[in-house]
């Protein structure tokens, strides 16, 4: 049999990592009683009104073949949001509904990227985006963000990865997966360097709903000049808790939207017609339930930043934003990798080492704090402290 074809041998076959991991032990030792911090997922149910939207529209046989953009109603009530919310002068023609933020990030790039093409992606990265990028037989060049910094944007350096080559700018903000947010400026910054070099931009922005503290979340596009260069890419995923439903969307010009639409008819048709109903009912419907998540993630986070603060050898900043802490290790003189197998070995907590997010997030690691209830969080805090303390810092 032939070999697999050669996009294959990129790093887009990059493995899940310490999910993996976790899983191998669990089914090596079916009793143990393994506390998942590595997986990106929120903790919560899905609110029951979008639930019952989508039986509802089981019920009245919403079951067939549905629009190739997603439905007109949905369309409408986030093209709605974007322009209260966001700040972002978008119609209906400029949204198309996707099978979750993955393939709408995806379609993007299969859009705009051909091979050669280079792609910047800021260090700490989420690294399923440069998978793509290298499926495509793009280029990922990495510009790596200073930690003594916050991992705040770099001008600077932006300009120096800047080659004839380049194409696009991919922004995740809020930031994955160091819980960040850039401030007006720094996009500011981002926008002169993006018009001087006439790129485009991919901006992620799933995680624009788990802000914490009063921060804000500002788009990309909303800047003057960008909105006719940015593709923003965004889901129910984190906000609402629909991770299963798989249900995104993407925001970017109509000419754009349509060259999307392409891949995605050929790849997926058109998303889950009632899966769409209860998307609907998220947009449209009352937010208190997205509130009333956000200020129990922050509770969250608040235990494991201060039990964090306190183990030996570990520093942790507040996350702005996001599901995420990104507590710094490196006075263990261990590496990421290891230090992550060993927990997991050792205590059955379940992290991802922050390496897995390039070489500037070696040192970290990060934990989902959004992926389990309190007690399951103090559990974990406890376990990693009981297990610092039993060693010896260099």
């Amino acid at each position: 049999m032939k070999s697999s074809a050669k996009r294959m041998l990129s790093q887009a076959s990059k493995s899940f990592g310490m999910y993996e991991a976790a899983a191998k032990l669990q089914a090596e030792n079916n009793d143990a009683d393994i506390i998942h911090l590595e997986v990106g997922r929120p903790s919560f149910d899905t609110p029951t009104h979008i639930k019952e939207a989508a039986k509802t529209a089981l019920d009245n046989g919403v079951v067939h073949y549905g629009d190739l953009s997603g439905s007109l109603p949905l369309r409408e009530a986030l093209a709605a949001r974007y322009r209260q919310s966001n700040r972002v002068d978008v119609g209906a023609n400029e949204i198309l509904i996707t099978n979750g933020v993955t393939q709408a990030a995806f379609s993007a790039l299969m859009t705009q990227i051909d091979e050669g093409d280079e792609v910047i992606v800021f260090e700490p990265y989420y690294s399923q985006h440069n998978s793509k990028i290298e499926l495509l037989g793009g280029k990922v060049v990495t510009v790596a963000l200073d930690r003594n910094r916050h991992f705040r944007l770099d001008p600077e350096a932006l300009e120096k990865a800047i080659t004839t080559a380049s194409k696009m700018i991919l922004l995740v903000n809020p930031v994955n997966p160091v819980g960040t947010i850039y401030s007006r400026e720094e996009l500011m910054e981002l926008r002169a360097i993006v018009l001087k070099h006439d790129l485009l931009v991919l901006a992620d922005e799933v995680y624009e709903f788990n802000i914490y503290d009063g921060n804000q979340h500002i788009s990309i596009a909303s800047l003057p000049d960008m909105k006719e260069r940015t593709i923003t890419v965004s889901a129910f995923t984190k906000g609402y808790a629909m991770d299963g439903w798989r249900i995104g969307y993407a925001a970017a010009p109509e000419n754009i939207i349509s060259q999307m639409r392409k891949i995605t008819m050929n790849d997926t048709t058109h998303p889950c017609v009632f899966a769409q109903e209860g998307a609907l009912a998220a947009v449209t419907g009352s937010q208190a339930c997205v509130a009333e998540m956000v200020t129990e993630d922050r509770r969250r986070r608040d235990l494991i930043v201060e039990r964090l603060n306190n183990m030996p050898g570990v520093q942790c900043a507040h996350p702005q934003a996001t599901l995420y802490a990104f507590p710094d290790f490196s006075a263990w003189g261990i590496q990421s990798d290891k230090l992550a197998h060993d927990l997991l070995n050792e205590t059955h907590v379940a992290i991802e080492s922050g390496a897995f997010y390039g070489n500037a997030g070696e040192g970290h690691l990060r934990m989902c704090f959004g992926s389990q209830v309190y007690d399951r969080l103090e559990e974990a805090m406890d376990r990693i402290e009981q297990y610092l303390k039993s060693q010896t810092l260099p």
